[in-house]
């Protein structure tokens, strides 16, 4: 599938499946008139190789190096391994990583799970983000376990202020496929 038909199938599957209108309460804490629940999108048999190819060619525009992708478990889970599958087919070798919310504090007490990440370049991926709380807590944790992260990036931008923030808390470029406007939002 070519990139601009891929990035079109997405968009509307994104529209179809993830839109929800109606008043909700965000993980922020913050109210919107609507949810985009990018799960239906990233877990969805068609959707989720569409994601790891746009993400994939958003990544590759920006010109970026990096061997490991992924963010705070949940959201970012799917989307990194979609980019993992898409760049092996493409004889690519992109590691995914899971970063936890806080570290374990039983077995091997790792915050970030997968291959190693130490003295990696890395790309900290969302599904969405309003805030961007949950990217720069994989940050954090990715930085801690010695990776070097070199961007964040969404599947969708909410332009709610989580692109300034994590620029500037976390001095890393953030990058987004889709903007809401773009969505219709």
């Amino acid at each position: 599938m070519s990139e601009t038909s891929a990035r079109e199938r997405l968009k509307e599957l994104i529209q179809e499946l993830a839109i929800v209108r109606g008043k909700v309460t965000l993980s922020s804490g913050k109210e919107a008139d609507y949810y985009i629940d990018l799960r239906r999108v990233t877990l969805h048999q068609e959707a989720s190789g569409l994601v790891g190819e746009v993400m994939l060619d958003l990544l590759d525009e920006a010109k970026l190096e990096f061997s490991n992708v992924g963010g705070l478990t949940m959201g970012a889970d799917p989307v990194g391994t979609a980019i993992m599958h898409t760049a092996r087919a493409k004889q690519r070798a992109v590691d995914a990583f899971v970063v936890r919310k806080a570290q374990k504090s039983y077995g091997m007490g790792r915050q970030v799970e997968g291959p190693s990440i130490e003295g990696k370049d890395v790309i900290v991926l969302e599904d969405t983000s309003t805030t961007g709380g949950s990217a720069l807590t994989a940050v954090e944790g990715v930085r801690k376990a010695g990776g070097n992260v070199i961007a964040v990036a969404v599947i969708v931008d909410r332009d709610t202020g989580a692109k300034e923030r994590i620029e500037s808390e976390a001095g890393v470029p953030y990058l987004f496929a889709y903007g809401k406007d773009e969505l219709g939002l």
